[in-house]
């Protein structure tokens, strides 16, 4: 399923190693789009995609932050008006 290097499909992580995985992922982010060659960006999007896809995959009915939605934010920017 996955084309990167590396590492394990995510389809075959434990979920708490998906979580772990996810964790690191997104902690690394950052510093990879600011100084990553851009093999290594598309690397790194590559493997975040699927492992954020996995994760959505076991987590479809997941709980939502009401003010993490569209209307939330707007009801955020009604209120400072």
């Amino acid at each position: 399923m996955t084309d990167h290097q590396g590492g394990p499909s995510a389809q075959d992580l434990e979920e708490r190693v998906l979580l772990r995985e996810l964790e690191a992922i997104h902690r690394t982010r950052h510093e990879t789009l600011l100084h990553g060659s851009d093999d290594a960006l598309v690397t790194h999007t590559k493997r975040m995609n699927e492992l954020e896809r996995e994760y959505l995959r076991r987590h479809p009915q997941r709980a939502q932050t009401p003010a993490r939605t569209r209307s939330g934010a707007r009801a955020r920017t009604a209120e400072g008006d």
